[in-house]
């Protein structure tokens, strides 16, 4: 049997849409998705569920992260979908922490098409989102190595 890859041990949802992570940190969390058939809704366009899904998954990563590994949890997500992305087309994502307190993290996420070139002109954002994230959550005996497998991703990258 293959091992699994990284991104499916941290997020296995965002690994399943074929979402690989650039960068994670504490200050700043990124990766690329490419707009398939599973992540669609009927017209052709990513689906605003899907744009959900990145933004918490990125920002709870990051808020893992900046609290020193502790479990994090989702306490509000708002989002905004400004343009749509269609069938084909590639997404950048980021996210960067806007307050980070002791109990609770509030972190920023963009979603932007890309062209071929990696220029600032050459993206336009689909969707800017807003996570407030609770930190300290405990951790159940059955993933107390959940945070082991985050360092060691983090490490890699």
């Amino acid at each position: 049997m293959d091992p699994k890859p990284p991104e499916f041990i941290i997020d296995p949802p965002l690994n399943s849409l074929g979402f690989v992570f650039e960068e994670l940190s504490a200050t700043r969390v990124s990766g690329r998705l490419t707009v398939t058939t599973e992540c669609c809704q009927p017209f052709k366009v990513l689906h605003g569920g899907v744009s959900a899904l990145i933004a918490e998954g990125l920002a709870s990563l990051g808020a893992g992260i900046a609290s020193g590994y502790k479990r994090v949890a989702g306490i509000h997500l708002s989002i905004h979908h400004l343009r749509p992305a269609a069938l084909g087309d590639s997404i950048f994502a980021e996210s960067f922490p806007v307050s980070v307190g002791k109990n609770i993290q509030v972190w920023e996420v963009r979603l932007w098409k890309t062209k071929k070139t990696e220029e600032p002109d050459n993206k336009i954002m689909v969707s800017t989102s807003r996570v407030t994230l609770f930190c300290g959550v405990p951790i159940p005996d059955h993933v107390k190595d959940a945070p082991d497998q985050v360092k060691k991703f983090v490490s890699k990258l």
